[in-house]
């Protein structure tokens, strides 16, 4: 259940937004609340983020997500491999692209059109 991509999403929405709750993270990171509660645990437990409580103005107990220097590490590392994985998931998608541009072209279904 816990995989780097939503972890990723966690450390970056939390650095700028501690104080989201749990239910808000779900919606923004379209998971589920389950995945999230997990992935928050499990980056808790790897010493990643801290947890303070804090009352709001409706008197309910609310949390803060804040990024400890580990998790700003590891955010860091995790922003280096993503960049890697989709330059290169973008330069595989640009030479398929032409590739089927120039099979379109051969077939007639195209202008000879290189943009």
């Amino acid at each position: 259940m816990f995989d780097n991509t939503t972890s990723y999403g966690l450390l970056k929405t939390l650095e700028n937004n501690p104080s989201l709750s749990q239910r808000d993270l779900a919606k923004h990171l379209g998971v589920s609340l389950g995945k999230i509660n997990f992935c928050l645990n499990a980056l808790i437990e790897k010493g990643c983020l801290k947890v303070n409580n804090f009352r709001n103005s409706d008197n309910k107990l609310a949390y803060a997500y804040l990024l400890t220097p580990k998790g700003v590490e590891q955010k860091a590392c995790m922003t280096v491999e993503f960049l890697q994985i989709k330059i290169y998931e973008y330069e595989r998608l640009r030479a398929e692209i032409e590739e089927l541009k120039l099979e379109a072209e051969q077939k007639g279904l195209l202008e000879n059109n290189h943009e």
